[in-house]
């Protein structure tokens, strides 16, 4: 029976704050005591971004709580973690960033079906306060329009 997708964790606020125009699967390294870490779901995404420096890929501000039975093999819990990715997606990553407006950003933290952590970053351009007004309008719109349809088909 093949294994599913368990999400460790999500960036709730990167599709408010955030245009995402493409995502990347990216691999991550961790220590022993960090995987376990995740395993009791102690991370947090939150003003978490990634950079590419030296032709390497970093995630910084990913906070994962150190794990409840490591002593001294626990890392620091907010240290920058190398992204693992294929050297072509640096290089368009790389590029992409060059250009003013654009961000690298975690949008979910999961194991995949082989139980490899992995985190989905989205190649991102930040909104602007308009835009989130008219995002926050038209979820509204479609949720008053799902109620009305909901009581409608109830008084038939």
């Amino acid at each position: 029976m093949p294994r599913e997708e368990k999400n460790i964790t999500a960036n709730k606020k990167a599709f408010h704050e955030y245009f995402v125009e493409e995502r990347f699967e990216a691999g991550i390294e961790l220590t022993g005591t960090e995987v376990k870490s995740l395993r009791e779901n102690g991370a947090s995404l939150r003003e978490t971004f990634a950079l590419i420096r030296g032709g390497q890929a970093y995630l910084h501000g990913l906070h994962i709580a150190p794990y409840s039975h490591g002593n001294r093999s626990n890392v620091e819990t907010d240290r920058q973690r190398r992204l693992l990715l294929h050297k072509k997606e640096i290089r368009y990553l790389f590029g992409a960033l060059k250009e003013k407006g654009w961000a690298l950003i975690p949008l979910r933290m999961y194991f995949n079906t082989e139980n490899m952590v992995k985190v989905e970053l989205g190649l991102a351009r930040g909104k602007k306060l308009y835009d989130k007004r008219a995002t926050i309008a038209e979820r509204d719109a479609n949720r008053n329009m799902e109620r009305e349809l909901r009581t409608r088909n109830r008084g038939e």
